[in-house]
């Protein structure tokens, strides 16, 4: 699961459909734990049940039925895939739509504190809210914060009688010093996530106010001005040769509600209208534009990056944490291709602008364009530094907590987590200044680079 942006706390599923499960397979009825995600399944039935599992709690987290040999949909029609793997005991799990299997192990039955009841009350809460932390959130050290110090300082506030009001502000006290978007405290409507200092996360309002100023300023001398995808893709070609494409999101391409199925199908019509044969034999360059970008599936970037190659290559290599006790202890890395898309690829220089505000899918989408064949330079600022899925962990008292838990790895296996991916040519990104003098600095360098350097950064 992946959070859209961690201001509206909006679910998004991410990746690209695994096999369904045959009837020659062994049954994948049972009990099952996930290597990493802190979670036990149980699958009987037709149902599938999560629990949400520390070393201190276990609690009921989603719920599925079954819908196809394999397949589960939860209520808000998100598929699940589950099979077997070379046996009966060991499977895996795909969330259609993301990047990557979470590796099953069968179990004998539901762990102890699975099968009573949850203790309640605000100690409670704050024990599984700081567990979840502590099993699972991957970045602590190379953010300086020590959580232990942190339980320390703030599980002495917290007694029987605090009221929820007071626990939401401790959580939130907890966290800020993280500065990370994909961290969030939820109580009912009210959200509390932040995003990296100097930065701005992504906004309906931004995303206008933003596309108005390109179409009245960049644009302007464009031709084929077009939106596609319930306005979150636009095309435009450009006068000397070059197109601009604008994506604002990985989701949201078919209507709120649509399955993966349906955004991939709506995003591959706007592929096929932009990269047409015509189109992709007479670019000189491309600029794809991710400054306000919200973020959604990985699985609809590895697809777009599959448009820009002729040649298969890896995007990145996920991971997750996967020992409680033991933050440097991780899941097998999962390698993420970029095969060649079917039909006309464009595969010239392309020019990626990037910013705060490119966050979450936005930037795993910079990451698969890193080691594309071809000529790519990034022109702006840091990305915002948030790569993972979202992992929505309830809690006794009906709040709940969002955290990452995985790192998206470089071929060196480093990451860029907390930093952002650096551009290779920095210019000011919707600057106050920018707007007042009607500039874009990193529109216009982004033209030059490909209109003189062929997309190189020299």
């Amino acid at each position: 699961m992946r959070i859209v942006t961690a201001t509206a706390v909006a679910l998004a599923l991410a990746g690209g459909a695994a096999p369904a499960a045959t009837a020659h397979q062994p049954t994948i009825d049972g009990i099952w734990r996930m290597d990493g995600y802190g979670t036990v399944l149980s699958i009987r039935k037709g149902t599938f049940q999560e629990y949400q599992t520390t070393t201190v709690s276990c609690l009921k987290g989603d719920s599925a039925q079954r819908t196809g040999p394999g397949t589960y949909t939860t209520p808000d029609g998100t598929v699940l895939t589950v099979r077997t793997q070379g046996g009966r005991d060991r499977g895996s799990m795909r969330v259609d739509g993301s990047v990557g299997d979470r590796i099953l192990r069968r179990i004998a039955e539901l762990p102890d504190a699975c099968t009573r009841p949850a203790p309640k009350g605000p100690l409670a809460a704050f024990d599984v809210f700081w567990q979840s932390f502590e099993e699972n959130y991957p970045f602590f050290s190379a953010k300086g914060i020590d959580w232990h110090a942190v339980r320390d300082q703030y599980r002495p506030k917290v007694h029987t009688k605090t009221t929820k009001d007071e626990l939401y502000a401790v959580f939130s006290e907890m966290v800020k010093p993280l500065y990370d978007s994909h961290v969030a405290v939820q109580d009912g409507d009210r959200v509390f996530a932040q995003g990296r200092p100097g930065t701005v996360l992504p906004t309906e309002q931004l995303d206008t106010k933003v596309k108005t100023f390109i179409v009245a300023h960049d644009l302007e001398d464009a031709r084929n001005l077009q939106d596609f995808a319930n306005g979150r893709i636009t095309y435009a070609d450009l006068p000397g040769g070059q197109g601009y494409l604008r994506l604002s999101g990985f989701g949201g391409y078919a209507g709120d509600g649509a399955p993966f199925s349906a955004q991939l199908a709506e995003l591959d019509r706007a592929l096929d209208t932009v990269l047409s044969q015509e189109r992709t034999q007479r670019l000189k360059g491309l600029i794809i534009d991710l400054r306000v970008n919200g973020g959604g599936s990985d699985a609809l970037g590895i697809h777009i990056a599959g448009r820009l190659t002729d040649t298969p290559y890896v995007a990145y290599s996920k991971r997750a944490r996967n020992d409680p006790a033991d933050p440097t202890r991780h899941t097998r890395p999962q390698p993420a291709y970029v095969t060649p898309g079917q039909g006309p690829r464009y595969t010239g220089p392309v020019a990626v602008l990037t910013g705060g505000s490119t966050v979450s899918a936005g930037e795993t989408f910079t990451q698969a364009l890193m080691d594309r064949p071809g000529k790519t330079v990034r022109i702006g600022q840091p990305t915002q530094g948030v790569f993972s899925d979202v992992m929505r962990r309830k809690l006794p008292n009906g709040m709940s907590a969002w955290l990452p838990n995985e790192e998206f790895l470089t071929r060196s296996g480093s990451t860029f987590d907390g930093t952002g991916i650096p551009p290779h040519l920095t210019e000011p990104v919707f600057t106050e200044e920018e707007f007042d003098k009607k500039r874009d600095s990193a529109f216009d360098r982004a033209l030059n680079v490909l209109r003189n350097h062929g997309g190189t950064t020299s």
